[in-house]
Formats: structure tokens, C-alpha cells, sequence
């Protein structure tokens, strides 16, 4: 690739720039990043995102939604741009400089604010995912539910690139990859960028891509942010460091990438192919659902017609300088102990197949996973990252009305638990978390939200470390309630118990007189007077109490996680 004549390695500046930028920063205002930012303010300073220079401002960014181009023309197809809350950005002016930090504190850049506004985010929704219903499509919610609701424009000046302690060797700028292929002597290199653990039949579509290109392979695993029921990253890496060794030697080189992705579909696909272009790559593998939040779903449900990515990358090759290389779907034929293209199956072949749900399902029940699927050092590693239900930790995550016998059902489990002895178990019942995790929130919306989020973050650290968690907060939002969903079920299992006894029944029991006090305004924000209860939409476990002893809500519980293997 021929590097432009405006290129430079890196936004981060000389060093005794940095020691005035240092000594200026004690009196700068301070933005401390999130996982999601640092990955965007890593791309941009180590010119992943080449051309920009810094955030986008307003018009750079309207130009970008409506175009997937920057105001000169330039093809960039997804918004980069710094969220903040409304109080922080209506304090910044105009030429303001800020210190971004890390989530310790640590200074990674200085940004010289150009402006700030507040998006609207439905339009940027229906641009950039193509619809704005956050119920059709998660990068929506996470755009409403997880990005602040102001945007900052600014240039930036890098100080240090967020720092790593894990797999140092992989991780490389992309003016480290060109060096790296000029000294190889690797003219054409195909990108191949993945997501999720690799087995035979992706090695087998990666060769023959790369044949067909008469390219060397440039594999780059994203480690940015994580989704609901991925992999660790450090299994994930390592079934690619296993994989890379069935390659044949000197074709491929593994290199990670700290990518945020937001799961656009064809803007997305397009959005890489520009990254892997800046990383020097010639081409680019795209599969017919790259960038689809729904691409890893066994059931075939797709959010984006199939192939629209591909087609995208293509028409923009001239422009973009980077080839489109369609990843063509590759089967195991057992007549022919080997993998063939889809399309080249005759009538009559036996075509083997695992997909993703059945293989998950496997590792959780210590099932055999035959060597023309994967290889056994993969194999391996996954089953350590899945070890059968009855070894994984869970959370059972009880949630109700006050008085609705929720804490009641969790006193019995933890009994039920104990006397199994087969793991460790943990209580966080609601009024004992506010009494020693969060005494100084109040009951307001967010403060609530805030409170439930706490108590996943310590289920989830139970979990991932094999225990049990029994959780009984009342949890009246559906939002933080699915926040614990997706964080827990990375590490273990999730069963929700929504006790659904009616809002009459819980009011004759008010053992804590809440309700006495609401009715008559003595107490405001209580649940279920004057303060909404949103049911789950999809719970594992529904109980009304009305007519149920603890006993027989506990066993229900019970059945179920030895239904679903969890205990025995």
C-alpha cells in the first residue's frame, strides 16, 4: 500500500511536547474515558482511523450520517465523536483544551475542543443501523442507553496510547504492521478480521482466499469491548494463537485489534475495510453478514439483507483502495473427509455440520467435539472457558414487588445451596446492599439503576469465579435488570425469577409498612404507588406467592437449574 502524502505514524506528539502539555493539564478540566472511548482514542492516535485527526465536530458529522463521507469527500462511514454528559459539555468553550484520562486517572491525550452539541440520536440511529427502534437492534439501545447525550468536536494531540498489559507482542500500531509486511516482503495481504473462536472450516475459507488473492493473511481478533456471551478475550486469544499454528508457515501473521464495533451492518463492514486498509492490507475478507448484530444467531435471523455488506466494500474500492474478498462458506463432506464449498456439494454428499448454539451446548455437557470440526488444542481451550453447568458458577436474580417474597425465597436457597456444599454462595438481598454497598444513593430513577448495576457487578464477579449469587432486589427497571443479564451470562449462568405476586397481596403483607406510608404520602418514589414496576419480558421463572409456601417457590427454582444442569 502506498502511504498518503499527509500520513503520519501516530497523533502522539514529541516528548518535551508532552512535558508542556503535562504541566499545562494541572489546571485543564479532566474527561476520564470509558472501555468503548479508549478503544475509539487508541484507533485514533495510532492513525487506525486514518484520516482523522481528532473527534468529529457537528458538521463533520452530518456530513458522515447523511453521506459516509467527511466534508472533503473522504469516505468514513461511522461517526467518531466524544459523548459526554449535558452538565460537562455546556462547561466546555470553544479552543478549550481537555485532559482525557483512563479509568485510573492515568493522561492519554490533550483534545482542543472545536465544539459541542447535542446529537439527535434517533436520526443518527436510522442512519448509521438503519432503523431507530432499540428494540430491533442492540447497537440502538446502546446508542440511547450507553452514549452520553452530548458529543464533543476537537483536534487531539496523544500524550501516551492506552496501555495494555496483556498480550503485549500482539499488539501492534499500524505503522508497526507495515514494517512488519515490508520486512516479510508481503506486497498483497488479505485482512481477516474475527470476532469469535476459529476452527477448521475458517482456516480451510482463510487459505483459499488468500490462494485466490495470491496474498499473505493479516488475522486481527478484535479485543475492544465484549458482547453478551462472547468469550473472554484471553481464551479467545488463545485459540487463535492455536489455530494460526495449523497454518502453513510464513502466510500468516496474528495481530489484535482494540476495536469498539457497533454492529452497522454495511457501514460497518465498509468501516473496516478503511481500518485494515490504514493496518496496510490489500484486501479485505467480508462475509455475506459482516457487521450484523445478529451474525453469530444459529436460527439464520439476520438484521441486514444478506450480502448487502459485501456489496457495499465493493462499490467503494475505487475510492477506498482496498479489494472486497468475499468469505465463501465452506462444508465438511464425509464422503470426502475434507471441507468443500457450499456450492460445489453434489446431490446425495452427507454435509456435516456445528453450529455455534450446538457447540456451546456440547462444552456446557462435557460432549465429544469430533476433530474435522475444530482441533483439539481449540478444543482445549474453549472447554476450560465452558466447563459443564454442574462446575459454572450462576446467578439467580430474584425480583418483585416489596413483599412479594423475595427475600423470603432467597433465605431459603441459600440453605438449599449450603447444604449441597458443591460451591460457594452469596446473599445480596436488596435492603442489606443499600445498607453496606450504596448508603449514599437515593431512591431516584438513576439512583436506583445504579444500585441494581452494583449488585450485578458483584454477582458477576461470583459467578466468574464459580460461586453462587442469590440476588433479591425489587429491580423495578427493565434496563439495569438486562445490564446484569449481559454482563453475567459472559461468565456463568443467569436465571431471572420475577415473583409476580399482585400488587393487593403485597400491600396486606407490608411487613415494612412501605405502603401504609406511600398511600399517605408520608414516603414518595414508593414501588407499585407512585413509582412504576416494569415486569421482565422474558424470565426464566415466574412465581406468585399468593398461594405458594417458600418451600414450594424455592423447589420450583430448584427443578429448574437441575433441568438445566446446573446442579445435580
Amino acid at each position: 500500500m502506498t502511504l498518503p502524502h499527509d500520513y503520519s505514524e501516530s497523533l502522539l506528539v514529541h516528548f518535551r511536547r508532552i512535558e508542556s502539555l503535562k504541566e499545562a493539564a494541572l489546571g485543564y478540566v479532566s474527561v476520564h474515558l470509558n472501555r468503548r472511548q479508549l478503544c475509539d482514542l487508541e484507533l485514533l492516535l495510532n492513525r487506525a482511523f486514518y484520516p482523522l485527526t481528532g473527534y468529529l465536530n457537528q458538521e463533520d458529522y452530518q456530513t458522515v450520517l447523511d453521506k459516509m463521507r467527511l466534508p472533503d469527500g473522504t469516505v468514513w462511514p461511522i461517526p467518531i465523536c466524544l459523548d459526554v454528559s449535558e452538565k460537562m459539555a455546556q462547561a466546555f468553550e470553544q479552543g478549550q483544551p481537555l485532559a482525557l484520562r483512563d479509568e485510573e486517572g492515568f493522561m492519554l491525550a490533550v483534545l482542543t475542543v472545536t465544539d459541542t452539541w447535542k446529537p439527535d440520536k434517533r436520526r443518527e440511529a436510522e442512519c448509521v443501523f438503519g432503523t431507530e427502534d432499540p428494540e430491533k437492534h442492540p447497537g440502538v439501545r446502546d446508542l440511547y442507553e450507553k452514549v452520553g447525550p452530548w458529543y464533543v468536536g476537537g483536534s487531539l494531540e496523544g500524550i501516551h496510547l492506552p496501555i495494555h498489559y496483556d498480550f503485549k507482542e500482539l499488539r501492534y500500531t499500524p505503522a508497526e504492521i507495515h514494517r512488519r509486511f515490508s520486512q516479510n516482503g508481503w506486497r498483497h495481504v488479505i485482512g481477516f478480521q474475527t470476532e469469535k473462536h476459529l476452527h477448521c472450516a475458517h482456516k480451510e475459507m482463510a487459505i483459499r482466499a488468500a490462494r485466490e488473492e495470491g496474498a499473505s493473511i493479516f488475522l486481527q481478533p478484535v479485543v475492544g469491548l465484549s458482547h453478551p456471551g462472547d468469550l473472554d478475550h484471553y481464551t479467545l486469544v488463545r485459540c487463535y494463537q492455536e489455530i494460526v499454528r495449523k497454518f502453513p508457515k510464513n502466510i500468516i501473521m496474528l495481530g489484535l485489534i482494540p476495536l469498539a464495533t457497533r454492529k452497522a451492518g454495511p457501514r460497518e463492514a465498509l468501516w473496516h475495510a478503511i481500518i485494515h486498509r490504514n493496518y496496510g492490507c490489500s484486501s479485505f475478507i467480508v462475509a455475506s453478514d459482516h457487521g450484523d448484530p445478529f451474525a453469530n444467531n444459529s436460527s439464520g435471523q439476520r438484521f441486514y439483507p444478506v450480502h448487502t455488506a459485501q456489496e457495499t466494500v465493493q462499490s467503494f474500492e475505487a475510492e477506498t483502495n482496498i479489494k472486497m474478498v468475499p468469505l465463501k462458506k465452506m462444508v465438511y463432506v464425509e464422503e470426502k473427509a475434507q471441507y468443500v464449498l457450499e456450492d460445489q456439494v453434489e446431490p446425495g454428499m452427507n454435509v456435516k455440520h456445528i453450529s455455534s448454539s450446538e457447540l456451546r451446548r456440547r462444552l456446557e455437557n462435557g460432549l465429544d467435539i469430533p476433530e474435522w470440526f475444530s482441533y483439539p488444542e481449540v478444543v482445549a481451550e474453549l472447554r476450560q472457558a465452558y466447563p459443564p453447568r454442574s462446575k459454572q458458577g450462576f446467578t439467580v436474580f430474584i425480583t418483585g414487588l416489596s413483599g412479594a417474597g423475595k427475600s423470603t425465597l432467597a433465605k431459603v436457597l441459600v440453605v438449599k445451596f449450603m447444604e449441597m456444599r458443591d460451591r460457594p454462595v452469596t446473599l445480596l438481598d436488596g435492603d442489606i446492599v443499600r445498607r453496606n454497598l450504596s448508603s449514599e444513593l437515593t431512591f431516584s430513577k438513576d439512583h436506583r439503576n445504579l444500585n441494581i448495576t452494583r449488585i450485578g457487578f458483584v454477582a458477576s464477579e461470583i459467578t466468574k469465579n464459580g460461586g453462587i449469587a442469590i440476588c433479591a432486589p425489587i429491580a423495578p427497571y427493565e434496563t439495569s435488570r438486562r445490564h446484569n443479564r449481559e454482563l453475567i451470562i459472559r461468565y456463568g449462568g443467569y436465571v431471572e425469577v420475577y415473583m409476580s405476586t399482585p400488587l393487593e397481596i403485597c400491600e396486606q403483607r407490608d411487613r415494612k409498612g412501605l405502603y401504609a406510608k406511600g398511600r399517605a404520602g408520608i414516603v414518595k418514589g414508593v414501588t407499585g404507588i407512585d413509582d412504576p414496576y416494569i415486569p421482565p419480558s422474558n424470565p426464566e421463572i415466574t412465581i406468585d406467592t399468593t398461594e405458594v409456601s417458600p418451600d414450594e417457590a424455592a423447589q420450583e427454582v430448584l427443578l429448574y437449574l437441575e433441568e438445566k444442569g446446573y446442579i445435580t
